[in-house]
């Protein structure tokens, strides 16, 4: 099942998700070679390469990315994505239903004010409130990146161990739809 994006998705806390496509490659490649998510994702490829990613993406049944705003800004981009389509499922007893996410927030000027935990709150929020078969939603930080796992910890992400990842030494962090608000 997708999650239903078009146009956009309004979340809590004045947030809007929407569809990432080819349009917004040089923006992403932008954010990707950002020293505080060029460490974590290694992903700062060209525009050209972007643009291909999220048409690939979006023709394919793995993974939503998306562009996160807030206030009428884009500020960040996250990817949506079904666990039992990743890798991911074969390091944890994922569930059918089980929907995982990553987040990078682009603009210098929104990170250390604890957006990024509102952002996964709400994120978290709107795939169980969508989603009736979900009971999870996960993420694999990498253990080294604390802000990322204060975030996670903070917008009710609780960890359940480490992941020896091929990349990384990860952080399974798990939200759940017992988490008060």
């Amino acid at each position: 099942m997708r999650c239903d994006l078009n146009p956009m998705l309004h979340l809590d806390n004045g947030f809007d998700l929407r569809p990432a496509g080819p349009e917004d490659a040089a923006k992403i490649a932008y954010w990707m070679a950002q020293p505080h998510i060029q460490r974590w994702w290694q992903q700062d490829w060209p525009e050209e390469r972007w643009a291909q990613d999220l048409s690939s993406q979006a023709a394919g049944e793995h993974s939503i990315p998306c562009v996160a705003a807030v206030d009428s800004e884009d500020f960040g981009y996250v990817e949506l994505y079904r666990v039992r389509h990743d890798r991911l499922a074969e390091y944890y007893p994922s569930d059918e239903h089980d929907w995982g996410v990553h987040v990078a927030i682009g603009e210098v000027t929104r990170i250390g004010r604890g957006l990024g935990r509102r952002l996964l709150r709400a994120l978290a929020d709107a795939l169980l409130g969508t989603d009736p078969d979900c009971r999870r939603v996960v993420a694999e930080p990498d253990i080294d990146n604390t802000q990322s796992v204060r975030a996670f910890a903070a917008a009710g992400f609780v960890s359940q161990g480490e992941l020896q990842l091929p990349e990384k030494t990860a952080l399974l962090m798990v939200r759940t739809r017992t988490v008060e608000a």
